[in-house]
């Protein structure tokens, strides 16, 4: 008989399903569980959609001039791929434990809808990028019921899919969801922007301009700038540059190449000016933040929990109801 998830502990259950330091897969492609025993500061990181739960230990992230604390007691909520820095406090005695949970986007977008015909939705809420809320115990509760049925299979098999679609809901209609919802329902300037950023992910080694990219979702320079700007808490320029460098990162990670073939394949002309922004983006050069990378996150090979993956790339389902 398999004993009820109510008489497991989130963080145990959690513990055991990452007995590794750095990122730890799970039977859930889109569930990873993070362990870390060393306080870290000033790391930039790329966040694909979804959410971060930290059982134990402490995240914040800066973004824009605000701070996002991700810990016990809130968790952090990602609508758009962002770049962000982030720093996390943890020791060899409480390390940090965190549950990266991905978005699927198509099931979000049909959970939005649902809610949408159901309670309808203010259209003067802004979009977010980046929301950090309070945990509630519906959340608890479906972390708890999800990280039981990983230890069992055949729980899995069967509830899986069901526990997967209970926690997207209880994120989009928690204290925030609201500004999740509105950057997902893509309506007017938000749905020009998220169509930018999916150019931008398909064409960023390629020479982009911003009166191009604002262009091709109809837009003046000034409306795209000052949009973009408000749902990434980035410029364009920015978020190219920090894209390029978090994919080169991965790639020299995982020895894909020599630095200056990385370098042209991620859009940049000339190597001695990647190198300069690489060490002035991780504060180290290629080779220090490969073993860095190595210390903690762990093995290279990992699906790209800190980096943009290819799931987040995907252009995002269009939302009925005359939201398209």
């Amino acid at each position: 008989m398999i004993p009820s998830p109510e008489s497991f502990s989130l963080l145990a259950l959690a513990a055991e399903l990452a007995p590794r330091p750095g990122y730890n897969a799970t039977l859930l492609p889109g569930i990873r569980i993070l362990r870390s025993d060393t306080i870290l500061e000033d790391v930039p990181v790329l966040y694909r959609p979804g959410a971060v739960f930290v059982l134990q230990g402490t995240k914040q992230g800066f973004l824009n001039g605000e701070v996002y604390r991700y810990d016990a007691d809130h968790y952090l909520a990602v609508s758009v791929p962002v770049p962000f820095r982030m720093a996390s406090q943890a020791s060899p005695a409480r390390p940090l434990l965190a549950i990266y949970f991905d978005f699927d986007l198509q099931l979000a977008a049909e959970i939005v809808t649902t809610l949408d015909g159901q309670i309808g939705h203010d259209e003067k809420v802004q979009a977010r990028s980046l929301v950090s809320s309070r945990m509630m115990p519906s959340i608890t509760g479906a972390l708890q019921r999800l990280l039981h049925a990983l230890h069992h299979p055949q729980e899995l098999a069967i509830l899986g899919p069901g526990l997967l679609r209970e926690l997207h809901y209880r994120v989009l209609i928690g204290p925030q969801g609201c500004s999740l919802m509105a950057a997902l329902r893509r309506n007017d300037t938000t749905d020009r922007i998220v169509q930018s950023l999916s150019l931008i992910r398909e064409r960023y080694n390629e020479g982009l301009s911003v009166s191009e990219l604002a262009a091709t979702v109809g837009m003046s320079v000034p409306s795209y700038h000052a949009g973009f700007k408000s749902l990434t808490g980035n410029t364009p320029i920015q978020y190219i540059k920090a894209l390029r460098l978090h994919e080169a990162r991965l790639m020299i990670a995982r020895r894909k190449g020599a630095i200056a073939a990385i370098a042209a394949e991620v859009g940049y002309a000339s190597p001695a000016q990647f190198s300069r922004d690489f060490k002035r983006h991780f504060r180290r050069s290629p080779s220090e933040e490969t073993r860095w990378m190595r210390e903690h996150l762990g093995d290279p090979m990992w699906d790209r929990n800190e980096n943009l993956a290819p799931e987040a790339s995907r252009k995002r389902p269009h939302l009925k109801n005359g939201q398209d």
